[in-house]
């Protein structure tokens, strides 16, 4: 087999290894190349950075980041007969079997570098004096942030492809085969069990900050494996044996060689979870916290803070890991940045020297969620959710629900706003800076209220599910009580939706509370009944008594305040709130800008006006425009069915949300691997 990733002690000389093809081929290094790793801590410190580096560069990358946030019943993508969503939509059998193997190989790049660091910490006098004296020094913190960086790789790899090759880092191997997940995440469990005691709690000591990882994360890595190991998902029935003795419950059909299923033995792992979720949530928690004030005099949204601590290029306390981010990083390209490009708030503006420059805006929000579900006097919609753009040259616009990308595409994603950095950065697309979030306390308590209410333990539950709703509406007006059983877990499931849409776990959650294809059809039945209304009487009014129209009436005034905060229902600019734009004039990108008007006032967007009455006209009078929106979406209905889980035939089709196994790793494993779920073969 031919050498491909051989490890270099050197750090300048790590990014070498980021074109690797096949995972499998190691060889180990030098004598003195070890003696040099693990000569100080620091030096050590500085190869774990490569890890950190691969893992954020080239394994959360990907096709908009694997579409994990682009393929659920709230979220989707915006243009019309793309490659890029092919996964998203669940029909694997059209992918291309390369589709992901840069990521696939750098994930077990990454894999193969922690666990040769952690190999050779090991043997650290250090680090074993302190494993028999059970207490964590800075050696015992490298190792349990090589392994806990190894098992997330892992538990990425399980959650994209299914079963994997498991084990074979470092070592020379003639035959390979996969290995059954549960097998994986038993492993993963076990070995994180043993380190997450000798590391540090995040803030506790030597600097060990939301961008590295700590016991507190690796805690609450411990309770997220063992709530999806717990959990539905869709499992292989092609090959006799893959499982053991691994007993299961299904769901639906069996089909295309799969069918979806958990474990029978679930809720022991439900008991892990519960156990290791509270630690990160108590005696591990830390600096950690649930932002639930806001010190801003012009803002009142302790939600939006988090968002807003990474706008300003700070990591934020409500953080258990961000991926790290440098801003216009030298060479260009070499730190790209998904959460202001392809997941942020559209901008149309150029790939440089714009205001702000080019934002793509792969994520966008389902028409049904955004006006069906919301209750009133949630800060979390209009922070989440926009109906506005960039246009790149320093003024808003009204997004175009015609399939494309930009400022077409429809409804978007607004936690990530080019606009709300400080300043913007104004010089060239994907170099803004924006960390990358994976996992923050509000997603904990609410994975916790999920095992907890599994468990049986509903009023338990139900405190941690009012924890994120008392800030979400700033008050206990609108807790919830006296919920149990499958009626609360379907809460849990709602507000897990209004408080991570767009950050890559609605559509896992949907998956493992055996609720996937059910929401699928449910959500296509939604869409077709607003087209219906829309065709036939011009509206159509959801049950919480918004409204979408076929037409509604927007026109740019000036603000003293351009980029806009908390909402006023009395002001068409303020209302969604959470929008405008930044005021470019004393910017480097000054000289695009070619208006004052710079805001939209909107009229029409919740209820409807009758095109041919007496209020359209006193409207057109005042010089607002006459737009499509409501007909635009009923323009493009094949399009945003086709986008929203087209793949899911029935509320009985096993969900098909797997990656292929790349080509190479199914040749050369010798017939031992093949891709299962209807996807291609080499």
């Amino acid at each position: 087999m031919k050498r491909i990733l051989k490890y270099m002690a050197a750090f300048v000389l790590c990014f070498s290894l980021t074109n690797c093809d096949d995972y499998l081929n190691t060889t180990s290094p030098e004598n003195t190349d070890d003696d040099f790793v693990t000569s100080t801590v620091s030096e050590t410190a500085k190869t774990l950075s490569w890890a950190y580096a691969n893992y954020r560069q080239n394994c959360l990358m990907g096709i908009y980041a694997w579409n994990d946030p682009i393929s659920s019943d709230v979220e989707h993508y915006p243009e019309q007969n793309s490659a890029n969503n092919i996964n998203a939509r669940l029909k694997p059998e059209s992918l291309a079997i390369d589709a992901v193997s840069g990521g696939f190989n750098n994930l077990y790049s990454t894999i193969s570098r922690t666990s040769k660091i952690a190999t050779l910490i090991a043997e650290k006098n250090d680090y074993k004096s302190a494993v028999e004296a059970h207490v964590a020094n800075d050696w015992t913190q490298l190792y349990g942030e090589a392994m806990t960086l190894r098992a997330l790789c892992y538990f990425d790899l399980v959650r994209h492809f299914g079963d994997v090759p498991y084990g074979y880092e470092n070592s020379y191997v003639n035959e390979y085969a996969l290995t059954s997940r549960f097998e994986i995440f038993d492993v993963l469990i076990a070995s994180l069990k043993e380190v997450e005691k000798l590391m540090y709690d995040i803030g506790a000591s030597k600097g060990i900050t939301a961008e590295k990882m700590s016991r507190t994360f690796a805690n609450a890595l411990i309770g997220q494996i063992a709530l999806w190991a717990g959990g539905y998902q869709t499992i292989r029935t092609d090959i006799p044996d893959l499982y053991g003795d691994v007993q299961f419950t299904t769901k639906g059909d069996e089909k295309y060689g799969c069918k979806y299923a958990r474990r029978s033995d679930y809720q022991s792992y439900y008991t892990i979870a519960e156990q290791y979720f509270d630690a990160a949530l108590n005696a591990q928690k830390g600096s950690v916290r649930l932002i639930t004030t806001d010190e801003r005099s012009y803002a009142n949204n302790p939600f939006q803070r988090h968002f807003q601590y990474l706008h300003d290029l700070e990591v934020s306390p409500e953080s258990l890991f961000e991926g790290g981010i440098l801003q216009g990083t030298t060479p260009a390209g070499s730190q790209t940045n998904e959460f202001g490009y392809a997941f942020g708030r559209p901008s149309g503006g150029g790939s440089a020297n714009a205001a702000p420059p080019k934002v793509f805006a792969a994520v966008r929000i389902v028409p049904t969620f955004y006006y069906g579900s919301w209750e009133n006097g949630d800060k979390r919609r209009d922070a989440s959710i926009t109906v506005t753009a960039s246009d790149g040259k320093g003024r808003e616009v009204l997004l175009d629900p015609t399939p494309g990308n930009m400022l077409k595409g429809g409804i978007s994603i607004n936690k990530w706003d080019m606009n709300r950095m400080n300043p913007p950065y104004t010089t060239s697309q994907r170099q803004s800076g924006i960390n990358w979030g994976i996992m923050r306390l509000a997603d904990v308590i609410l994975m916790q209220a999920e095992v907890k209410a599994e468990l049986g333990k509903s009023a338990e539950a139900i405190s941690l599910l009012n924890q994120i709703r008392e800030r979400a509406f700033g008050d206990t007006s609108h807790n919830i009580s006296g919920l149990t059983g499958d009626e609360l877990k379907a809460a849990i499931l709602l507000e897990r939706k209004y408080e991570l849409l767009g950050e890559g776990q609605v559509r896992w959650d949907l998956i493992r509370s055996g609720t996937y294809s059910e929401s699928a059809m449910a959500v296509r039945a939604e869409m077709n009944a607003m087209f219906r209304g829309l065709e036939t009487d011009g509206y159509y009014t959801f049950s919480n008594g918004n409204t979408i129209s076929q037409y509604i009436w927007v026109k740019n005034v000036q603000k003293s305040q351009p980029l806009t905060y908390d909402s006023d229902v009395n002001d068409p600019a303020l209302y969604p709130g959470w929008r405008g734009v930044y005021d470019y004039s004393s910017t480097p990108a000054a000289s695009v800008v070619v208006t004052t008007d710079n805001n939209l006032a909107i009229k029409g967007l919740f209820n409807y006006i009758n095109p041919a009455g007496p209020e359209a006209a006193a409207l057109e009078a005042d010089n607002y425009i006459r737009t499509a929106w409501g007909a635009t979406f009923l323009a493009n209905k094949d399009t945003y069915l086709e986008n929203i889980l087209s793949g899911i035939e029935s509320a009985t089709t096993p969900p098909r949300y797997y990656w292929p196994i790349p080509g190479e790793t199914i040749t050369m494993s010798k017939g031992l691997i093949t891709n299962g779920y209807g996807m291609p073969q080499p």
